[in-house]
């Protein structure tokens, strides 16, 4: 079912010659609000090599559509993607840190718990 599918329902036959209807009845759909939101990696552990690419992925367990998704890393101002899945190439300095997805039907937001991302290799700050 979807949300569009409220209204009101009858049904008829034929008896004999005659169309007869029955009674009308209200169907009323009802939204499931986002929940059980989940991140998972590749590599697993959320370790990345300087320079190579990372995968997060963003799972929704339960939640009517149309859904968005925004990606966030704490510290960072806008968000970093819009779809379920990022991908983050050639992983630089900056790419440590704990990320976060959220989902919203329109009506409802989730997130997922932050997952900690670490870039082995990146250079020390105070070293430059």
């Amino acid at each position: 079912l979807q949300l569009h599918h409220s209204g009101r329902y009858s049904c008829g036959g034929l008896v004999g010659s005659f169309m007869s209807w029955s009674p009308a009845v209200t169907v009323t759909v009802h939204g499931v609000p986002v929940s059980g939101v989940s991140l998972s990696v590749k590599p697993p552990g959320g370790q990345v090599a300087l320079g190579d690419s990372l995968v997060l992925s963003c799972k929704v367990a339960a939640g009517t559509g149309p859904l968005s998704f925004s990606w966030h890393r704490e510290g960072s101002g806008a968000p970093l993607g819009n779809s379920p899945r990022l991908e983050l190439q050639h992983a630089g300095d900056n790419d440590s840190g704990q990320y976060q997805c959220r989902v919203s039907d329109g009506e409802s937001v989730a997130e997922s718990d932050p997952l900690n991302v670490t870039v082995l290799g990146e250079q020390d700050p105070q070293a430059v």
